[in-house]
């Protein structure tokens, strides 16, 4: 009977987590990830094609956790506006609950070095954009808000202004204050309100 591996991918994939919010994306080496947890180079070699591969899949990691709670916290709720003051909310819960990710996501895939991805992995992360994109879009349609004035307003309202408002807080190193989460839902919900009975565009 094979014996297990001593390292796996989840493991690996967490310590990288954590030098890219202690270091940002050039802190993620194979070595550096090696030397983290204690394992031999070839181990990372062995799960990973190379650097791009590493950063393709943590980035990866990080944000289609995310994004499986964002959609799932769109759809709940009693009606559209509901939702979105949902999701607004999730990323700022989310952000609290899982700092070093959050810290992550401030950063961008191209400084994730997305040029350089494997195809499967550009792959994921186009769909997962185009996931998100789709569903603002259908929100915006949920609530009668249409048009390229409609999709700004609710991109704005679900994830424009919830992101800086913990983008604000973890870059000033501070932690986010426990309002946080209301204050999002409340100005989430003003966006999404405002002008919804005319159509916009």
């Amino acid at each position: 009977m094979a014996r297990p591996p001593r390292f796996d991918i989840s493991q690996l994939l967490d310590a990288a987590v954590r030098l890219a919010a202690e270091h940002g994306p050039s802190g993620v080496t194979m070595s550096a990830v090696a030397q983290a947890v204690g394992a031999p180079s070839g181990s990372l070699y062995h799960r990973f094609a190379g650097r791009p591969a590493l950063l393709a899949e943590v980035w990866l990691r990080t944000v289609e956790g995310f994004q499986e709670g964002y959609f799932a916290a769109l759809r709940s709720g009693d009606g559209p506006r509901a939702g979105g003051r949902a999701a607004s909310r999730h990323v700022v819960a989310w952000s609290r609950a899982h700092p070093r990710e959050a810290a992550l996501l401030l950063y961008g895939a191209h400084e994730f070095g997305r040029d350089d991805w494997p195809e499967e992995q550009l792959r994921r992360a186009d769909e997962g954009n185009m996931r998100v994109r789709a569903a603002v879009a259908a929100l915006a349609g949920a609530l009668g808000l249409h048009g390229e004035l409609g999709l700004e307003r609710v991109s704005l309202a679900v994830v424009d202004l919830p992101l800086s408002l913990v983008r604000r807080h973890l870059r000033g190193g501070e932690p986010l204050p426990p309002h946080a989460e209301e204050l999002a839902g409340q100005c989430t919900d003003a966006l999404l309100t405002v002008g919804r009975d005319r159509t916009v565009g």
